[in-house]
Formats: structure tokens, C-alpha cells, sequence
């Protein structure tokens, strides 16, 4: 059997306030290199530019009770730098922190975490080996 090419295809999170959210994860996954490839207005598709999976799909929940809680979703970072942008950029566009940056010697990684303007808690990380 072969191995697949990644761990997933893509990811849906359904928003509470479409606007607020896009304004969240645009602004914090710039930071990262993830941009939105695909847009409506009930609809963003994110993804490094060239390539279009995997993938991040925030739409509008049909129903308030569809918009996605509890959710911890993690997105890779470059460096320690990029960690340290995707906070400020996540909090200045309406994320809440949870933990500002630091590394964590459990993960063995550098990490942020902020909450999505649905409570979600969203995550920056760089793996580093000590």
C-alpha cells in the first residue's frame, strides 16, 4: 500500500461571522505563507500559493449550530520569527491569546496559540530539537 502524499486533503471550518473570521485566519496565515487561493463571500479556500492542497476551507455555517468549537488546529512555521508574527497578526485581528510564544520543551517546539473569533484554538508552531 502506498503512503499517502499528506496527512490530509483539506480541512472545513465553519464560521459563526464569516467576516471576522476571514479577516482572523487571512491576516495569521499570511504570517505563514498560507494565502487564500479561492474566495466568495460566504467562502475562503487557503493554501501555499502553488499548491493547492492540503487545504483550509472556511465557510459560513448554514446553521449556528453547525459553526465549528472546539477545534485545535496547528499550522507550521518557518522559524521562530514567523511564530512570533502570526501572534500579533492573529491578535490584531481579532484573535484572543492563549499562550503568547515560547517554547515548549514537552513538544519539543516553539509554539503560539490564539483563539479564532469562534473560540477555536488556533496554533503556530516550529519543531526544534534540543
Amino acid at each position: 500500500m502506498a503512503a499517502a502524499a499528506h496527512l490530509f486533503h483539506h480541512l472545513g471550518v465553519f464560521a459563526g461571522d464569516f467576516a471576522a473570521s476571514e479577516r482572523f485566519y487571512t491576516a495569521a496565515l499570511a504570517t505563514l505563507g498560507v494565502e487564500p487561493g479561492y474566495r466568495t463571500d460566504v467562502t475562503a479556500e487557503y493554501w501555499v500559493p502553488g499548491r493547492d492542497t492540503p487545504s483550509l476551507s472556511l465557510e459560513t455555517a448554514p446553521r449556528p449550530t453547525d459553526v465549528t468549537r472546539g477545534l485545535h488546529l496547528a499550522f507550521e512555521a518557518a522559524d521562530r520569527a514567523a511564530v512570533d508574527a502570526f501572534h500579533r497578526a492573529a491578535v490584531a485581528a481579532g484573535g484572543t491569546s492563549r499562550h503568547a510564544p515560547r517554547f515548549w520543551p514537552e513538544y519539543r517546539a516553539y509554539t503560539a496559540f490564539v483563539s479564532d473569533p469562534d473560540g477555536n484554538n488556533v496554533e503556530a508552531l516550529v519543531k526544534e530539537v534540543r
